[in-house]
């Protein structure tokens, strides 16, 4: 281990972070099981990019069957591609009617950025103040939940998610959404006085960066309706609440009643492999496309189409979505319960197969609680000690965070749910 750690900084350097005080060595896995160099197994209970399992044998079948047939890019014919926007398509509301194909999420943001920025004739952004979309260098301009040193743009307003299970427990659920579109309507309003306009508003459904809010009814769909009044486009980013991970919608932003100008995709919708997309209206598309020679090397490419359908096929046959929305409801149920055993964790937080809790300084209830992160660093660790994989989250990384793949099973369930009782009271006795 010390050896490899060695060599890891040695050619990638010390700055890519690493998960756990001892870092753990994995060498292959399989449904929601990985396992290490010495052949310990660990239960995945964090990992969303292999979203049907680790190395599902439908999605590898699929990969290696058509990269031993043929994998060029889309400037050629290939039905394969097209069978995928079609299929992926019908998932959306009938105004979703084209898709682009990237590699990315990243790239997907980006592209959602260009697109946003020409229909609008405006720069600005509106963008959450503690969030993470992605590494290009138009993102890291609205990157606001990791180090990036390209700072804010001038054309960026943020906003801070209201959070009912957080900082605005205990408020009328009416104060909170007033005051929260009121902040939107002063960024907008900032964003138009400084010359900038309104391009649009990026955001995770889920809030999961940070850390999972719980928005007042109205908050999302006037978010929206703000927006466009303001001449911007609504994006939704559906990388972390895409492809059934809440279990009631298949995507997150339906969870708030709206319909987003323009959907971004990324890690799950290949199971891992390198595939992205912005799906959006037609009229949009052809707005951008004549103005725009775009073209992606291997956005779409016939191997990507494959493990694309192979995903949605076992999603489809293995009924994940449902899965998630009955195992969510067991998680929940058990998150309850264990908070009120041990009062310092907040309320279950989350939705479907993306959940956790606040750790506070004290019990969760007292008026002068504060978020606790290094006791959330030590259930994380506490778990690693258990053979189960969860991190955290938030804007003082003091939300434990729990997102394992689809795949994930009732007896799994069980297991995560025991280790993380028995984390909390080891972390209590200390």
């Amino acid at each position: 281990m010390t050896d490899l750690l060695t060599r890891r900084f040695d050619t990638l350097g010390p700055y890519s972070p690493l998960f756990y005080d001892r870092p753990i060595e994995f060498v292959r896995a399989e449904g929601v099981w990985l396992t290490d160099v010495n052949g310990d197994r660990y239960l995945d209970g964090y990992n969303n990019v292999p979203h049907v399992g680790h190395a599902h044998p439908r999605v590898v079948a699929a990969i290696a069957d058509q990269a031993a047939t043929l994998n060029i890019h889309t400037r050629y014919l290939n039905d394969r591609v097209v069978d995928y926007a079609e299929r992926l398509l019908a998932t959306f509301d009938d105004t979703i009617d084209r898709i682009v194909f990237t590699n990315s999420g990243s790239e997907s943001n980006d592209l959602a950025f260009r697109i946003a920025t020409q229909h609008s004739g405006a720069s600005g952004i509106l963008i959450s103040d503690f969030s993470y979309h992605g590494h290009t260098q138009a993102l890291a301009r609205v990157t606001t939940g990791l180090r990036a040193h390209e700072g804010l743009g001038a054309h960026v307003r943020t906003l801070r998610i209201p959070d009912l299970d957080g900082p605005d427990r205990g408020r009328a659920e009416d104060a909170v959404l007033t005051a929260a579109l009121t902040e939107v309507d002063e960024a907008i309003a900032a964003l138009q006085a400084d010359g900038h306009g309104v391009a649009a508003v990026l955001f995770d459904s889920l809030f999961s960066t940070e850390g999972l809010n719980r928005v007042p009814s109205g908050y999302v769909s006037g978010l929206a309706e703000r927006v466009r009044r303001a001449g911007g486009l609504v994006v939704a980013d559906e990388v972390q609440s895409g492809f059934g991970r809440t279990g009631r919608s298949f995507w997150g932003h339906r969870n708030h009643g709206i319909v987003p100008d323009l959907v971004t995709m990324g890690k799950p919708m290949g199971n891992g492999h390198p595939l992205g997309g912005v799906a959006l209206p037609a009229a949009l598309l052809d707005e951008f496309g004549p103005r725009n020679m775009y073209f992606n090397t291997f956005g779409g490419n016939p191997v990507s189409a494959a493990a694309g359908l192979a995903v949605l096929d076992v999603l489809r046959d293995e009924q994940l979505v449902e899965r998630a929305q009955e195992s969510g409801a067991v998680i929940r149920e058990a998150l309850a319960a264990l908070a009120s055993s041990h009062p310092w964790i907040g309320a279950p937080k989350g939705a479907g197969l993306f959940f956790g809790v606040e750790v506070y300084d004290r019990p969760a209830e007292a008026a002068d609680a504060q978020p606790d992160p290094a006791r959330t660093k030590a259930v994380v660790e506490a778990m690693r000690d258990r053979h189960v994989l969860i991190s955290r989250i938030g804007r003082h990384d003091s939300v434990l965070k729990m997102r394992p793949p689809l795949a994930i099973a009732g007896a799994e369930v069980e297991v995560l749910l025991a280790a993380f009782g028995e984390a909390l009271a080891e972390v209590e006795r200390r």
